[in-house]
């Protein structure tokens, strides 16, 4: 077989031996991720997924896509690369997960301005990482290297998502009354959402920005750069076990953007704030920043990445069924009769 090279393009800041190089060390992370139906020949053109109907009387395929943004400043900033996959899985396959389906599969799309093989494993690896805990086979992407476009230090990641759920078990809005449950899901942190107003509060990247913070117990920087929570498989146990009416995935906007879009016309959540279990980064982004409140319910999750509806009396049984498998799942308010959308008193 003929060796791929070319000295010219090379000469221009493309290094294609070092994708082929890359593609060589990501195939151990990527092998972890499969599941059924997925074929783990990482480097054709396409990945391949056997879709299994079984039970299903008419299959809804239900797609999801982003990226991490400008959290990403970070990872460059503390050279921390291994973690960032996990926020991308995660910022697509909870919004798969809203709709009551399972996500199958996951493509992602790295372009950097230098293509370093090690590097571009580390972030893989946290692909795979994120793929593991939804459940979903990374089975496939694309690495492109752009220099004179990307910083020679900098990259971008972004995401891509498939799956699957009967159109029986499509979530339906247009079940809910007043008096229904909303169900938190705690947030491991700030997610991957917000970061640019982050990064102004902070200063980020200025001389001794990354300092320790006692009430985080820890570096400002780890503690931003704390990956993002997938609620996958805790919510598909829990749409098996309770009629779940709705659910929201908390990312920017906060509660008055992202709660609304999973209600139907004619009821609003109302949640007490003193029912928000806070955590303590957004105390902290608050008085460094001297943000307003209502700001900071509508840019943050506040400690809730997600939230379920649930009627009223199947709250007990969806928080012990949520903590059974992981998540600190509480009663953060309830629905009522009216078109204000979030109510927060």
């Amino acid at each position: 077989m003929s060796v791929s090279r070319s000295d010219s393009y090379a000469a221009a800041g493309v290094d294609v031996t070092a994708g082929y190089s890359a593609v060589q060390l990501m195939k151990q992370h990527v092998a972890r991720t499969m599941t059924a139906g997925a074929d783990c020949d990482i480097g054709g053109f396409g990945g391949l997924f056997e879709l299994d109907v079984t039970g299903m009387t008419r299959p809804v395929l239900v797609s999801g896509t982003d990226g991490v943004g400008t959290k990403l400043k970070l990872a460059f900033l503390l050279d921390k690369h291994d973690t960032v996959g996990i926020d991308c899985v995660a910022m697509c396959v909870n919004d798969v997960i809203c709709a009551g389906a399972k996500p199958l599969l996951f493509l992602d799309y790295i372009a950097c301005g230098k293509l370093v093989p090690e590097k571009i494993a580390q972030i893989v690896s946290g692909v795979a990482d994120g793929c593991v805990q939804a459940g979903t086979a990374l089975v496939g992407g694309e690495t492109a290297e752009m220099p004179g476009f990307y910083p020679i230090d900098e990259y971008d990641l972004a995401g891509f998502t498939v799956g699957a759920v009967d159109r029986s078990k499509l979530l339906d809005k247009s079940t809910m009354k007043a008096g229904d449950a909303i169900i938190a899901l705690p947030s491991s942190g700030v997610h991957s959402n917000g970061f640019s107003l982050v990064r102004k509060v902070f200063n980020v990247g200025a001389a001794g920005w990354d300092k320790h913070v006692a009430e985080l117990g820890g570096t400002l920087g780890e503690t931003l750069l704390t990956p993002t929570k997938i609620y996958v498989k805790p919510m598909l146990a829990l749409m098996d076990a309770v009629t779940v009416k709705g659910v929201a995935h908390i990312t920017g906007g906060g509660f008055y953007e992202n709660i609304p879009r999973c209600l139907p016309k004619g009821i609003s959540a109302r949640i007490e704030k003193s029912a928000v279990r806070k955590l303590p980064i957004f105390d902290v982004i608050q008085a460094t920043g001297n943000i307003p409140e209502r700001d900071m319910f509508n840019t943050f999750n506040m400690g809730v990445g997600m939230t379920a509806v649930v009627a009223a009396e199947d709250a007990d049984k969806a928080v012990a069924l949520l903590q059974a498998n992981g998540v600190d799942a509480y009663v953060l308010g309830e629905t009522t009769a009216s078109d204000e959308g979030v109510i927060l008193c």
